[in-house]
């Protein structure tokens, strides 16, 4: 337990790490690789070579120190990431690993400023946060394994059917290689992936939205390849790998469903689906089981992208079209018809009697939820799905 010294060193340090927070983080994580190098299976390589996960880390820490009387204002985000940590297999083990790098980096990047005291302050605040996350993880690694057709760790799968979507984006059809039973998820959840590259000593993990229902016997991901746009955005080898190399009859290694971004399939309140680009493919999982499960409850679907041709999973969102009258798609193509607008929402979404789910870059969910806030939509009324690293 905190001391109230200690709570109120940690509340006062951080300005500090507003400040100095990203250089502690990458420092943390440059060591921690070079002494166990084995953390690089579980880790995203790209983002650390980008600089995001380090900044992610950051964050958690000044939210934290924030936060430190009342950290169950962090529950929300103590899901997600937990969610993450259950599907890259994260593990009480790693968490002293953790604790006493980022320590050392604390020291080493604050000096003088980083004090006996203060690193006794933030020993104790880290193992504080840490229990909470080792308890959540629990509790959903037991969860996942006790439920029908649940596993722990890897589980083998097979590309059963492999469907080009457009020109970025395929689907990937997978059934589980020992033919049994797969369990269901929530609509919005993901997948996570361990690829091994040829070549390379460390496997490569990856998250990728289910894009269908989940009453199917397969589970279906649908994957944008991600090609370099300049040097510090570099093609994503994962996903070029995956449309390149793997066909239908190859084998690879998943973790159960996991993700905190989902649809209340028991609820009739409408509910409008705000994507772009490959962010549609958890909100059409959404829109597919949402309908399925009560025909009658109204759906809009918000969608933009580049143009027709890049335009994945057109054909689902035509049969639902064609299927739900309470179903209705309004897409825009960048190219001719520009960004989504305030005006063009407002057209097409009633603010008061919606649920709204955003997914897309960052700079498409920022910009929509702004949008919905400033018609009066209220926060607890918008969730949304960055991807991005969250810690």
């Amino acid at each position: 337990m905190l001391s109230n010294h200690h709570v109120s060193m940690i509340k006062e340090s951080a300005p500090v790490l507003a400040e100095k927070g990203e250089f502690i983080t990458t420092r943390f994580y440059e060591q921690m690789f070079e002494a166990h190098p084995e953390l690089l299976n579980i880790f995203n390589h790209r983002n650390q070579k980008q600089g995001t996960q380090p900044k992610a880390l950051r964050n958690t820490l000044y939210a934290a120190a924030l936060n430190i009387e009342q950290l169950e204002t962090l529950v929300p985000v103590v899901k997600q990431i937990a969610h993450k940590h259950r599907a890259l297999q994260v593990l009480p083990e790693h968490y002293p690993i953790v604790g006493h790098y980022l320590l050392k980096a604390m020291k080493e990047e604050l000096g003088e400023d980083a004090s006996d005291e203060w690193l006794e302050a933030w020993q104790e605040a880290y193992q504080v946060v840490a229990d909470i996350f080792i308890d959540a993880e629990k509790a959903l690694y037991k969860e996942v394994k006790q439920q029908p057709g649940g596993w722990s760790g890897f589980r083998t799968f097979v590309i059963d059917q492999k469907q080009k979507e457009s020109n970025e984006v395929t689907s990937f059809y997978l059934t589980p290689e020992d033919g049994g039973e797969i369990p269901t998820f929530l609509p919005g959840q993901y997948l996570t992936f361990q690829v091994q590259l040829p070549g390379e000593e460390h496997t490569h993990m990856r998250h990728y939205s289910l894009s269908d229902s989940p009453e199917k016997t397969y589970y279906r991901i649908s994957i944008k390849r991600e090609d370099a746009s300049n040097q510090e955005m570099p093609a994503g080898k994962v996903s070029n790998y995956l449309h390149d190399h793997i066909e239908e009859g190859d084998q690879l290694q998943v973790s159960a469903p996991a993700g905190v971004f989902t649809v209340d399939l028991t609820s009739d309140e409408p509910i409008a689906l705000l994507g772009a680009g490959i962010g549609q493919t958890p909100l059409m999982s959404m829109a597919k089981a949402a309908l399925s499960v009560n025909p009658e409850r109204k759906v809009n679907f918000v969608y933009t992208v580049e143009n027709e041709e890049n335009h994945a999973l057109l054909e689902d969102m035509n049969h639902l079209d064609r299927e739900y009258e309470n179903f209705n798609a309004y897409i825009r193509y960048t190219h001719t018809e520009g960004r989504i607008k305030q005006e063009f929402l407002s057209s097409v979404v009633d603010g008061n009697t919606q649920k709204f789910y955003l997914c897309g870059p960052v700079s498409f969910t920022t910009d929509m939820k702004n949008d919905l806030l400033e018609k009066g939509v209220a926060e607890e009324n918008i969730e949304r799905e960055q991807f991005k690293p969250s810690i």
